[in-house]
């Protein structure tokens, strides 16, 4: 008994309770719609999980070409351009001021390449063989490329995955995208958007995907953000090709 209760207080671990940082998620696509900033702050480890909003910041963002945009809270925390489509080759730079301190982060469109197709493949990982949905599409030669594929079900997102070409430049490309596909029957449909990103936005969600991973081999740390000023999130000027397949 003695002992047990050696060991019982040898780990009564002390959970200090850090000061909130603020979190900086926003993107800029070559379509014409409006552009979204959702503006946050971390939270104690003893609060729930939740969108811890930071309403009355001032969002502005700056196109290399000249062109000044004003964005409006819509909802708390959440921000809008108006309809605005960015060009590829173009840097942005997102301007966000709240609470006395301002954050910045810039972020150059990469040239837009096309999502061909989405085809289904069987494919074993660990043991078990699933069913998988596979990304196709032509790399540019000659040129690095980085992606960011997002399954989207029923409007919600399952699984993103950050991508390079190293050792795919210049080829025709089928990716598979490691969600399992088992929860879906058929008719269900399935979406996919293709982006293209820039290096450090690359990096930024390629961490994101270690810290997640099931065989994550070190302990999960902050991704590297492209905002200054110790924020947190990534601003990513990115293009978008999407398409939907029907499980069968």
């Amino acid at each position: 008994m003695g002992m047990y209760s050696a060991c019982e207080k040898a780990i009564d671990l002390k959970l200090d309770n850090v000061a909130p940082i603020i979190v900086i998620d926003g993107g800029v696509n070559d379509l014409n719609e409006n552009q979204i900033v959702r503006i946050s702050k971390t939270y104690n480890f003893t609060e729930a999980n939740r969108f811890n909003s930071v309403s009355g910041a001032k969002v502005v963002l700056t196109a290399g070409d000249g062109t000044v945009l004003n964005y409006a809270e819509s909802v708390p925390g959440v921000y809008k351009s108006p309809k605005f489509k960015g060009k590829p080759g173009t840097t942005y730079k997102l301007t966000v001021s709240s609470e006395g301190q301002t954050y910045t982060a810039s972020s150059t469109m990469p040239k837009k390449v096309i999502l061909n197709l989405l085809t289904f493949k069987n494919f074993t990982l660990l043991g078990k063989t699933r069913e998988y949905v596979t990304v196709i599409y032509d790399d540019p030669p000659g040129v690095p490329n980085q992606y960011h594929s997002i399954i989207r079900f029923k409007g919600k997102v399952k699984f993103d995955v950050a991508t390079d070409d190293r050792f795919n430049d210049g080829n025709k490309v089928n990716d598979i995208l490691l969600y399992d596909l088992k929860d879906m029957v058929p008719g269900d449909t399935i979406a996919v958007e293709f982006q293209c990103v820039d290096k450090a936005v690359y990096r930024y969600f390629f961490s994101m995907g270690q810290n997640s991973a099931e065989t994550q081999p070190v302990s999960p740390a902050n991704p590297p953000s492209n905002f200054d000023n110790n924020a947190l999130g990534v601003f990513s000027a990115y293009t978008s090709s999407s398409r939907k397949a029907l499980v069968k």
